[in-house]
């Protein structure tokens, strides 16, 4: 007669057996989720700057009839591994120096930009009007290069405007984004700033006169020379210039080292939002770090005295640290379609693409015309196109992001909507943006000011524990790195992807094993968080590591 198990080991097989349904009931889920993709509803697409609010292009679309069909997954293999992985790593520990920079040299490197060594301008040359184009960071880059304009031609400033954009639609200007009176007091001893023009000059024809330069008499990259033998003269004349549009017009060398760091100067401490934004944005970081009592580096930085309400919340000692990670995921349609790359779409997305090209860069169409351009093979074989949600997800979690980390997505609209970021809400459920974190009364006044909701983007991604940006030609991911490292003090992890590499690992797709995968990607993204001054040419906005903005102690 066979002997009855203990009730104890009955038990114990039977805890087993749950375990193990329940892991590859979470498998299959996740699976189907990211494989089913393809039935969601259909989609309402839209365009955004960088990481603002939308325009929608559904009805060019309609008018085109080229009604848009969700692509299916061509990492489907690769999308399985990383499910596996993160379901069995749920109690695993992430890798040590995930969360942070491994470079102690980093710490070495202080903001100093704030240290003046001139006297005030008095501006006597004339005035120059600046009316910026573009979005909230093209915008920026433009006032703080104006600025240094205005130095070198020891001109006064009058405040910035900004030019409406049929493609941003938003009203915003200078003072519904940034705090006038500081930038005005801030700027004092560097240069005169002024509210408006004097009487006897506003009703001046500029145009008429030749006081009005657009981007087309500017050559791009303009160094101070140009300045002084061409607008200099004219400010002589007229007593006002209007620069219109003035797009990424000044060099980034050679300059002179105090207006270099006066270019610093008006980027890290002189623009500083506006009270509305900066008490939105703190109460998007606390909801994000989950109420829990903490100040990152950069949090009075950006959002001013809101920061002192982060301390609101949670403090018990032995409350878990509430980190998150902030992703920019550069795949709106204009990238996608200017990239000239292709997505799995086949020929439906090329025809779709192929349409909106006919309609927003005419030029681009003319020059495929008449040039042989690289094939998308090729664009994607020297990482010239933007990374795919698929190819995002799978990055995070070869780096080793668990299952449960808090990401925020900055922008939130991407080409192919719901049914293309399926893969990544799958694998990572704990993924938000600022519509689902703020209550519709709490995000109602910044609805149709897409610089508005870009500056909250801005803060919440700054001020993350990790920033991953999957564009670094971007110029919000440039301006929020270059700001981590300046306020930073060596500790804001950022991922800047080797896309050139990472694509010579994603072509193996279906023959290379997870683990080799995750020591492949990891190794191509560590090669990227190198530490080193700032490469001759390029923008002190993105790279602050040099002598004329902070110093190396």
């Amino acid at each position: 007669m066979r002997k009855k198990k203990p009730f104890c080991q009955e038990r114990a097989i039977l805890g087993l057996a749950l375990v193990v349904i329940a892991f590859v009931s979470m498998n299959w889920w996740m699976l189907s989720r990211i494989q089913n993709s393809g039935r969601a509803s259909a989609v309402e697409f839209r365009v955004l700057e960088d990481n603002s609010s939308t325009l929608s292009i559904r009805e060019e679309l309609v008018r085109l009839g080229k009604g848009r069909k969700p692509q299916k997954t061509i990492y489907a293999r690769l999308l399985a591994k990383a499910a596996h992985a993160l379901a069995e790593g749920q109690k695993k520990s992430e890798p040590k120096d995930l969360w942070a920079e491994p470079y102690f040299v980093a710490s070495s490197w202080k903001p100093c930009a704030e240290q003046r060594d001139w006297q005030p301008s008095e501006g006597r040359n004339g005035y120059i009007i600046v009316t910026a184009n573009g979005g909230i960071n093209q915008q920026r880059v433009a006032v703080c290069n104006i600025v240094a304009v205005a130095r070198l031609l020891n001109a006064t400033l009058v405040l910035p405007r900004f030019l409406y954009s049929s493609v941003w639609k938003d009203a915003s200007q200078f003072g519904d984004i940034y705090q006038e009176e500081h930038f005005i007091n801030y700027m004092k001893p560097d240069i005169h700033v002024v509210r408006e023009l004097p009487q006897e000059l506003q009703s001046l024809d500029l145009e008429a006169i030749g006081s009005l330069v657009t981007d087309a008499d500017v050559v791009k990259e303009a160094k101070p020379s140009f300045y002084k033998k061409y607008i200099l003269p004219i400010l002589h004349k007229n007593r006002v210039v209007h620069f219109l549009g003035f797009g990424n017009r000044l060099a980034s060398d050679p300059l002179p080292l105090q207006v270099q760091r006066l270019r610093c100067r008006c980027n890290f401490h002189a623009l500083k939002f506006v009270p509305k934004i900066e008490e939105t944005g703190a109460l998007l970081i606390r909801r994000m770090r989950q109420n829990v009592t903490r100040l990152g580096p950069l949090d009075r930085h950006l959002v001013g005295p809101f920061s002192k309400s982060m301390m609101k919340g949670e403090r018990n000692r032995g409350a878990k640290v509430a980190r998150y990670l902030a992703l920019h995921l550069r795949f709106e349609i204009d990238m996608v379609a200017h990239s000239l790359c292709e997505y799995g779409g086949g020929e439906e997305e090329r025809n779709e693409l192929e349409a909106y090209r006919g309609i927003h860069f005419p030029a681009l169409v003319e020059l495929k015309k008449t040039k042989k351009l690289p094939s998308p093979a090729a664009l994607k074989a020297e990482g010239l196109c933007p990374l795919m949600p698929e190819e995002t997800v799978l990055m995070l979690a070869a780096l080793g992001f668990n299952r449960q980390t808090r990401i925020y997505l900055a922008g939130a609209h991407i080409y192919g909507g719901k049914s293309r970021l399926a893969s990544l809400t799958t694998l990572y459920p704990n993924l938000v943006t600022k519509e689902n974190l703020l209550s519709s009364s709490e995000i109602e006044p910044f609805k149709n000011f897409s610089s508005q909701l870009a500056a909250l983007d801005f803060i919440v991604c700054t001020a993350s524990d990790v920033f991953a940006m999957t564009d670094s030609g971007s110029q919000f991911s440039s301006l929020i790195s270059g700001f981590r490292v300046y306020y930073g003090g060596g500790k804001m992890a950022t991922i800047r992807p080797n896309k050139r590499r990472l694509a010579d690992i994603f072509v193996k797709n279906n023959t290379i094993d997870w683990r080799t995968f995750e020591q492949r990607v990891r190794k191509a993204v560590r090669q990227t968080k190198r530490v080193f001054s700032r490469p001759v040419g390029r923008s002190v906005y993105r790279y602050p590591r040099c002598k004329e903005c902070m110093c190396n102690t």
